[in-house]
């Protein structure tokens, strides 16, 4: 089968705030943190949602990618939370919550964690939580916020695949999109069709309760819940000048003139985009002297 050229990613012990910043943040690294909350980790558990929030109705998504005219934020179906629960805990399920935000959701979960001093200055309007199944994987793609991100894994196990952003010309990146080719498996590429994959270099990690990853600003993060487990993420905004132009832009223009398209065009739009990835990735590897 194949695979792409993966490191483990670097896995460390809670550092000081001047260490991490100097180590990690303005270099933009990756990193795992272990034990980083290990003072309130042991709330967050499954049975403490169900209790909060068990009776409340929540959108579920799964693995497929949205089609034609499809709106990408329109779940595929519904589910009293508590009984989501149960199903996660139970058997496998591609079935998703995608940024269930805690201020609008479940307050009361809001005081049962502490914001971790390691030098992010993170915004508190969006903790939010994403639960999937054992059968659940989240597609390519970076965020378009373009935040740095401490994601923060409880219940269950997960793996986590991180490319940095200048990988994104080995990724088949779609045009007016943050993720790539859709027909793209990520667990086993097709180097033969897509023959860029092969130079694509990354990180691979594995999570388990209480592991803090650290995903630095434009990153690429594809997702597979080993079984069913849910995670929070924690944004700071983007730390330069340009990257915050590149972030507004991203959410204004890109995405309406992406949006408007789409409802004007439905597929055909899609496919015109994939084929747009297709030959500009193909233009960029046929002169880069790593082919």
């Amino acid at each position: 089968m194949a695979t792409f050229n993966l490191e483990p990613l670097e896995r460390i012990q809670p550092i000081s705030k001047a260490e991490f910043i100097h180590r990690y943040y303005r270099p933009q690294r990756p990193v795992l943190i272990e034990n980083l909350t290990n003072s309130w980790n042991s709330k967050w558990t499954f049975d403490h949602i169900k209790s909060l929030a068990g009776d409340q109705t929540v959108p579920l998504y799964d693995n497929k990618p949205a089609q034609g005219k499809e709106s990408v934020y329109a779940p595929v179906t519904t589910m009293q939370f508590g009984e989501y629960i149960d199903l996660l805990k139970t058997q496998p399920t591609d079935l998703r919550i995608f940024f269930y935000t805690l201020k609008d959701h479940c307050p009361q979960l809001l005081e049962d964690f502490e914001y971790p001093d390691i030098g992010l200055t993170f915004f508190k309007r969006l903790p939010a939580l994403f639960f999937g199944g054992g059968l659940s994987k989240v597609f390519a793609h970076y965020d378009i916020d373009l935040p740095d991100n401490l994601h923060i894994h409880f219940e269950g196990n997960k793996r986590v695949v991180l490319f940095g952003p200048e990988q994104s010309t080995h990724l088949y990146k779609v045009p007016f999109s943050i993720h790539n080719i859709d027909k793209i498996d990520m667990d086993n590429p097709d180097f033969e069709r897509y023959p860029a994959l092969k130079h694509a270099k990354g990180y691979e990690v594995y999570m388990k309760h209480g592991d803090a990853l650290y995903m630095p600003s434009g990153w690429w993060h594809y997702i597979t819940y080993l079984d069913g487990g849910f995670s929070m993420t924690l944004r700071a905004l983007p730390r330069t000048p340009k990257r915050f132009l590149k972030m507004i832009y991203n959410v204004s223009m890109m995405r309406l003139i992406d949006n408007t398209m789409r409802k004007i065009q439905g597929q055909k739009w899609l496919d015109y985009k994939e084929q747009w990835a297709y030959r500009r990735t193909q233009r960029l590897l046929s002169v880069s002297p790593e082919s």
